[in-house]
């Protein structure tokens, strides 16, 4: 019986979210598995991956041979790195605490990576909406002037119409005016 580490799809439709499990090859793909080793979501950015390193190292090296997406989820994880070291460790080529101080600065790097990531994605989306918001206020702004010209001609409407009221002139003396 060969065992592979594989996602078995859950979520709804064009949501997905896999659980990462080992399971019998000749299992369907969402069907019976031997254990989840951890879950993985895709929707959000950076993707989610909660994975059991050592559990998944122990299928590793029980012989479970991983799909290709999984074996880039194991990866990205340190799940690989982790079953390399420990093959090491069995041919004498490190100690144990060897590999687990490489094993802990490996992790440390890639947490400064992944925190790295998220906070350039904030600072483009805080960028982004100062943008847009740059961009509604300049909209508004120009809302506002080109209403204002209407009021203007209102009040220069009303001001001549007030004028005319005042002195109430004839044609005759509108003519006398305008030859002068």
């Amino acid at each position: 019986m060969s065992v592979k580490i594989r996602l078995q799809r859950h979520g709804k439709k064009g949501k997905p979210f896999y659980w990462i499990v080992a399971a019998d090859a000749r299992a369907k793909r969402d069907g019976k598995y031997l254990e989840k080793i951890g879950t993985y979501n895709p929707n959000v950015n950076p993707a989610i991956i909660d994975l059991d390193v050592d559990l998944a190292v122990t299928w590793l090296q029980n012989g479970a041979q991983p799909t290709d997406t999984a074996k880039n989820i194991l990866s990205y994880k340190g799940a690989m790195l982790k079953n390399h070291l420990v093959g090491g460790i069995r041919k004498g080529a490190l100690t144990q605490e060897q590999a687990d101080a490489k094993f802990a600065a490996w992790v440390e790097a890639k947490e400064a990576k992944i925190s790295d990531k998220e906070a350039g994605l904030s600072k483009a989306e805080s960028d982004a909406k100062a943008a847009a918001f740059a961009a509604e206020k300049a909209v508004n702004e120009a809302r506002i002037e080109a209403a204002k010209p209407v009021v203007e001609e209102v009040a220069a409407v009303e001001e001549v119409v007030a004028e005319a009221e005042e002195a109430p002139e004839t044609i005759d003396d509108a003519q006398a005016k305008a030859a002068e």
